[in-house]
């Protein structure tokens, strides 16, 4: 087996991003921006290994392709790039500092997720389009969770139509409440179980709806499984980031812990979406550490304390393959929000480049910055101003207000940040000002859902027979 191209260079240098539902989309501007991103901010001599994932061979093909357009087309016309390296810049100079290869990953599929996290922990990785082959991973320094489905029929126009006349065009199209979704599926058990079901089971593993496992507990398991490329064995090595991908509108409403998974009545996607804020705005919380603490520790990372810590990020709105349309109602979707935007709306990059900021932020900023900001305990969103500008943004999650801490009226009169980055702009019409017993109740649904995915992980990992007898021994973020 060759050495990798970045072989010669400190372990510092070099930056491995795993990056989840990378063929379109957001995705696709994520994978694009974080390229970007990275050449203009790190050193000269870094390199950066992006692994995008999708559920097929062919579009991982066309994904690394694409990247690989993209960067071509960065590393010839970026004015930024040639000021930095000076005379001497070519642009195969940045372009060989970026490798991209490609796993399989199918969230709807657990055997799947365990055989791409086994690939990434015990295997090697390719670059489908045959660059180069056969490279170990020795680390993730940020694993990207952004794939996902929506789940929705189309519009309510009735319903459209009643909110825009209530709340006007920018509430209306940033939080719609006129969105059909589709009924409910859930994953045929015997596919999920194939031929690596533990026959002897006891108890029937418990159903799960498509819409749950692709956007919250297929990266669930993955992360877990992550653990050994995740983890840290020294408080002084950079600690592993994981960055879930959420919705600007993901409220108190959404989430029914009668229908957990949304397979009855509530609606799939913000209801994951919801469940998603809650764990990872939450994760290092003491009272919700007594219920996540296992997830965090497993026999592979005994001699790795240190877990990765989770952030969270939204894309704001954009215009998407993800919902439905056809055409024309697709042309009329994005000129609404580009209108929106230019009405004041904060929270319209529309392009998926520029719904990519907030991800790629929390991917790349340097650890002491994060920390500084507690951006662990925030929901970054991708904020927009009416020229394109763009930048992350502190988003109101219900029931935990920006920052996990009450803040009274005064307070976020007084926010010293400027613009669209103002706390109060942007906010949702009907929101409410956050209070101790609020906080406290969305601090016991953070703990609630972290016990209902452990059940349902440590219940599947049974049936597939890949537990782990996690032993809590090690320290979470």
């Amino acid at each position: 087996m060759a050495s990798p191209p970045w072989a010669g260079t400190a372990s510092h240098e070099q930056y491995f991003v795993l990056l989840t539902g990378a063929n379109s989309g957001v995705g696709l501007g994520i994978g694009q921006r974080i390229i970007d991103e990275f050449l203009a901010s790190r050193s000269l001599s870094s390199h950066l290994i992006l692994i995008p994932t999708t559920r097929s061979v062919a579009k991982s093909r066309d994904t690394v392709q694409a990247l690989r357009a993209h960067l071509g087309k960065t590393a010839n016309t970026s004015e930024q790039l040639r000021s930095r390296a000076g005379p001497d810049y070519t642009p195969r100079s940045a372009i060989s500092r970026i490798h991209i290869f490609s796993i399989q990953l199918d969230l709807c599929n657990l055997r799947s997720i365990y055989q791409a996290a086994n690939q990434l922990v015990h295997g090697q990785v390719s670059d489908p389009t045959g660059t180069i082959n056969d490279v170990r991973i020795p680390r993730i320094d940020a694993a990207l969770f952004n794939a996902g489905i929506g789940g929705w029929a189309g519009l309510d126009w009735l319903g459209l139509a009643r909110q825009f006349c209530q709340v006007g065009l920018v509430q209306s199209c940033t939080f719609p409440s006129f969105k059909k979704a589709l009924p409910a599926a859930v994953l045929d058990q015997k596919k999920l179980l194939g031929d690596s079901g533990v026959p002897d089971l006891k108890t029937e593993a418990p159903e799960l709806a498509e819409v749950f496992c692709a956007n919250v507990f297929g990266h669930y398991i993955l992360a877990h499984e992550l653990l050994p490329l995740l983890s840290r064995s020294k408080p002084d090595e950079a600690r592993g980031r994981i960055v879930w991908t959420s919705s600007i509108d993901a409220g108190h409403e959404h989430l029914s812990f009668d229908d957990f998974q949304a397979r009855r009545y509530m609606p799939p996607y913000e209801s994951s979406k919801r469940i998603t804020d809650l764990i990872a705005l939450t994760a290092d919380l003491p009272s919700v550490q007594k219920v996540s603490g296992p997830y965090f520790t497993s026999p592979s990372v005994t001699d790795k304390p240190f877990s990765p810590r989770f952030y969270l990020s939204h894309p704001g709105v954009v215009c998407s393959p993800l919902f439905p349309l056809n055409w024309f109602l697709y042309w009329a979707y994005c000129c609404a929000m580009y209108l929106a935007r230019w009405c004041g709306s904060p929270w319209h990059p529309v392009g998926a480049y520029l719904g990519a900021c907030a991800t790629v932020w929390l991917a790349l900023a340097d650890q002491e910055a994060l920390d500084a900001l507690h951006a662990e305990h925030v929901k970054w969103g991708s904020s927009c101003t009416r020229l394109g500008h763009v930048a992350s943004k502190k988003t109101e999650v219900e029931g935990w207000g920006w920052e996990g801490k009450v803040e009274d009226r005064e307070a976020l009169k007084n926010d010293p940040s400027a613009g669209v980055l103002r706390k109060l702009k942007g906010r949702k019409w009907d929101a409410v000002e956050l209070t101790e017993e609020k906080r406290n109740e969305f601090e016991e649904d953070a703990r609630r859902c972290w016990v209902e995915l452990e059940k349902l992980r440590t219940a599947w990992e049974a049936a597939l027979g890949k537990g782990d007898g996690s032993v809590p021994n090690g320290k979470t973020a």
